[in-house]
C-alpha cells in the first residue's frame, strides 16, 4: 500500500473518532483504535491517539469540572486504571501483532453485547462506589493492551445513569489520568519514538476537525439511531479484526 492511501485511510479513522466523541463526549478509541488497527497495528493504533486522548480529555476535565463526582469515586476509579494501563502496556509490549489484534477484537465484540444485551442496566451509587477499583484496573488493562477501554468504562459509567455532564467530566478525567501514566510507560518500553509522538499529535487535527461534525449530528438524530450507526460500523470491524486475525 502507497503512502497516500495510508494517510487517507487514517485520516478518515481519525475523523469518524472525532464526529464520535463531538455527539457523545467520549469514545473516539472505540472507533479509531479498531479501524487503525485493521489497516496498520495495534501498537501504532494506540501510540496515535495518545495525544488525542490526553489533551481533549484534559479539556473537557476542565470545562466540566463543576459537575465532577465525589473525589473518593473519582479518584479511586482513575488510579485503579493508571495502574491497569501499567500492566496492560507490558502486555501490549510482549504480546504478539496477531494477539493484540485478537484484544482488539474481543474488546470491540464486547462492548457491542454490552450494549445490546443490558442496555437499560443501572447500578446504585453504592455498589458502583464498590466497583470503582475493580472496574477501573480492567478498564486500564483493555487501554494498555489493546488501546480500548470503552467495554468496561464506558459500560460502567453508562450504568450509573449520569447526567450528560457529570458522564463527561467523570470519564474525561478517567481517560487523561489513564493516558498520563501510559505515555512515560510507553517511552520506558520502547514503544513511543519521537517520529510516533508526532504523528500522534498530527492526530489531534481530524479528530478536533470533526468534532462539532459529530455534535450537529447528535442535535440532529435520536441517541437511539446514532447508537445503533455506532453499533453497526463496529459489527463490522469486528469482523474484519477476527478476519484478518484468522487469516493471519
Amino acid at each position: 500500500m502507497s503512502l497516500m492511501p495510508e494517510l487517507l485511510i487514517a485520516f478518515l479513522c481519525l475523523a469518524a473518532g472525532g464526529v464520535l466523541k463531538g455527539a457523545t463526549g467520549a469514545g473516539a478509541p472505540v472507533l479509531a483504535v479498531p479501524a487503525l488497527a485493521m489497516m496498520f497495528d495495534v501498537r501504532v493504533a494506540v501510540v496515535t491517539m495518545l495525544v488525542p486522548n490526553l489533551l481533549t480529555n484534559l479539556w473537557q476535565a476542565w470545562l466540566f469540572r463543576g459537575d465532577r463526582l465525589p473525589d473518593r469515586f473519582v479518584a479511586a476509579f482513575s488510579l485503579a486504571g493508571a495502574l491497569g494501563v501499567i500492566g496492560g502496556t507490558v502486555m501490549l509490549a510482549a504480546f504478539s501483532p496477531r494477539a493484540l489484534l485478537l484484544i482488539v477484537a474481543l474488546a470491540v465484540l464486547l462492548y457491542i453485547v454490552a450494549r445490546l444485551v443490558r442496555p437499560d442496566l443501572l447500578l446504585s451509587r453504592e455498589v458502583a462506589t464498590r466497583l470503582a477499583v475493580p472496574a477501573g484496573a480492567v478498564a486500564g488493562i483493555l487501554q494498555g493492551s489493546g488501546g480500548l477501554s470503552a467495554p468496561v468504562s464506558l459500560t460502567f459509567l453508562n450504568a450509573m445513569g449520569l447526567t450528560r455532564t457529570h458522564f463527561i467530566s467523570t470519564v474525561s478525567i478517567f481517560f487523561a489520568v489513564m493516558t498520563a501514566a501510559q505515555v512515560p510507560m510507553m517511552g520506558a518500553l520502547g514503544l513511543l519514538t519521537w517520529q510516533g509522538l508526532a504523528l500522534s499529535f498530527l492526530a489531534m487535527f481530524p479528530i478536533l476537525a470533526f468534532m462539532p461534525v459529530g455534535a450537529a449530528l447528535a442535535r440532529r438524530f435520536s441517541r437511539q439511531a446514532f447508537d445503533r450507526a455506532i453499533l453497526a460500523l463496529l459489527s463490522v470491524l469486528a469482523v474484519k479484526l477476527i478476519y484478518d486475525f484468522a487469516i493471519g
